[in-house]
């Protein structure tokens, strides 16, 4: 495992640090479960730029579309 060191503002702290007590986890745990969150959105807005075009050229203009016929 790495480590990472990052500054963060007295606010962010803050925040931070109440998040941790609250969910009674360290802040390194609810920074890593934040960032694999984010990962993973950063992941879906990927794919889904990739698959766009395909996905018009079939007619799926909306995400209605899509949910009409897959759901």
């Amino acid at each position: 495992m790495s480590t990472l060191t990052i500054r963060l503002d007295d606010e962010l702290d803050a925040t931070l640090t109440r998040l941790a007590a609250e969910s009674h986890r360290t802040k390194s745990e609810l920074v890593r479960e934040m960032l694999r969150r984010e990962a993973a959105l950063a992941e879906l807005r990927r794919s889904r730029e990739l698959l766009k075009p395909f996905a018009e050229r079939a007619g799926y203009l909306t995400d209605e579309d899509f949910f009409r016929d897959f759901s």
